[in-house]
Order: C-alpha cells, then structure tokens, then sequence
C-alpha cells in the first residue's frame, strides 16, 4: 500500500477524510484512536502533525500527503512537489503590528525588527527580498500575544478573517503568501511507474469530487418551441441533453449540468422560456 499523510486534526483532517469518503476511500480504522487507516485496496492513511506531513514526504516516510501551501513552502524541501490545489483550508501569512504604529507596509519597518512567527522560513525569505534584515523570534503559538509582552516588534502569523488580530490590537501591514490544503508527493515515489499511475488516479479522483461541488445537475420540462433558447440558457458541459416525453409532442425534457453560482440566474431564466418542473441535485463526482 502507498502511505498518505494526513492531518491529525483539525479543519484540514475533517475535510481530508470527507474528501477521500465521497472519491470511494473512506478511512476504515481499527479502533477510535488508531493512527493508520486503510483507505480503499491501494492506500494507507498516517496521522500525523500537518507541520510534520512536508518532512514525512520528503524523507519517504509517506509517498502523499495533504497539507497547507504554507507548510510546504516553509519547509522549502525539493523532494517533495505538489500534485494538486485542494481548494479547502483557505488562509493568508501575513505581517500585523501594533494598532498605534504608523508603519503601514513591511518595507517601512527598520533593520532589526523583531519578528515573532512559527514560519522562520518564509518569514526570513520575505524580508531578505525587501532588503529588510530582521531578527526572528521564533514561537510556536499565540504569536499575537507577542508585540504586547516586548518579545517582538511584529508578527508573521495565519490569519482567516483577520478577526483574531483585530481583537488583539493588531492589523495587517501586507501578505506573503495565500494558502490552501494541497495534495503532495515524494518526486522520487512517482518515478516508480506503478506509483505514478496510481498517482494520476488519486489526482483524477479527488479531483472529480471537487469539481462535482461547483456543478448542479437540473432537469426541466420545457416548450419544444423554445428549445433554441433553451441551448443558450442550457449550454451545459456540451450543451443540454433533450429527451422526448412519451404522449405529448409539446414539451421536451432537458438535462444539463450548470454552474451552481448560477443556479438562481438559470431558473428565472427557464420559467421565463415556460419550463415546469424543475429539478435540481447535487452531484457528487464529475470528470470534466
């Protein structure tokens, strides 16, 4: 079986897991508190530490993982590479000072700052591209807390909304990174040939669930008089499916696959051309 290294908590470990469930690779444990899963015939399942799961693919421990982009790229090892943008997990690392200090972008702050942070490496490879040399207080946890002790001058810290720093008297001066839960491997692992198919089909897999949850699946009765129009409100992945209803040369049923962002624009737009019964249901996995 390949190992894939996945977090042992939190927001990214419950949308990991949910993500394999509905691909066809649920996790099947041997007891509540087990720390290998098997997920499906091919793949086995580590829970480790997200910070940990870089240097578990990288040292060959896991052949994959899921992780944060900002876990990879502090690590920064060349073993490792990234298959595929999982989407969930969003956040930024950004640079947040004090309520009260004039400064107003990172390239403002003197030679010397002290810069708390739990990503030294990122946060000494953004300063050094500014030409800013900073001295890093390295934490690993609470770094708000940090500019109100004196321990630091600013801080280098995930933020989601920016509520957190906000409530601590800090806001941001600018943002180094974006980051999302990624799919990663060990770039030796996928020399192997047989690991490299399996690669793809995990890739191609996780992929199709994702793609599903943007997608909507409508079906509607509507007027064979209008079908031209209906190809423009409809047009689908290549274009709507028609099929007769049995005894009444009238109506045509349409099917098609639709943007949900657009699902509301869509309906109004088919009752205006005379559809009934429409229908709409998520789906689940769909390969564009």
């Amino acid at each position: 079986m390949l190992r894939i290294a996945i977090p042992n908590k939190g927001r990214l470990s419950e949308e990991a897991l949910k993500l394999f469930e509905t691909a066809g690779l649920k996790a099947q444990f041997r007891a509540d508190r087990a720390l290998v899963a098997r997920l499906g015939d091919d793949f086995q399942a580590i829970f480790v530490r997200a910070q940990d799961i870089p240097e578990f693919v990288a040292d060959g421990a896991a052949d994959f993982g899921i992780t944060g982009s900002d876990l990879v790229e502090e690590t920064n090892r060349p073993e490792v590479t990234e298959l595929f943008d999982l989407g969930f997990g969003r956040c930024r690392l950004v640079v947040a000072i004090r309520d009260e200090s004039p400064v107003q972008s990172p390239a403002e702050l003197p030679e010397g700052t002290r810069v708390a942070t739990s990503f030294p490496g990122l946060t000494r490879r953004h300063f050094d591209s500014l030409g800013t040399p900073i001295r890093v207080v390295p934490v690993s946890g609470a770094a708000e807390i940090a500019p109100h002790l004196g321990v630091a001058d600013v801080i280098v810290d995930l933020t989601s909304t920016g509520s957190t720093l906000r409530v601590n008297g800090l806001r941001e001066i600018g943002t180094i990174l974006e980051s999302t839960a990624r799919l990663i491997a060990n770039r030796d692992a996928l020399a192997d040939p047989d690991t490299g198919r399996r690669a793809t089909e995990l890739t191609t897999a996780l992929e199709s669930v994702l793609f599903a949850r943007t997608k909507r699946y409508l079906m509607t009765n509507v007027p064979r008089a209008r079908l031209d129009r209906v190809r423009e409100v409809l047009p689908g992945i290549s274009g709507p499916t028609i099929v007769d209803v049995l005894d009444d040369d009238r109506w045509v049923a349409a099917h098609a696959v639709v943007d949900a962002d657009q699902l509301y624009q869509t309906i109004a737009a088919l009752k205006e051309l005379g559809a009934e019964g429409i229908l709409v249901t998520p789906i689940e996995r769909l390969m564009p």
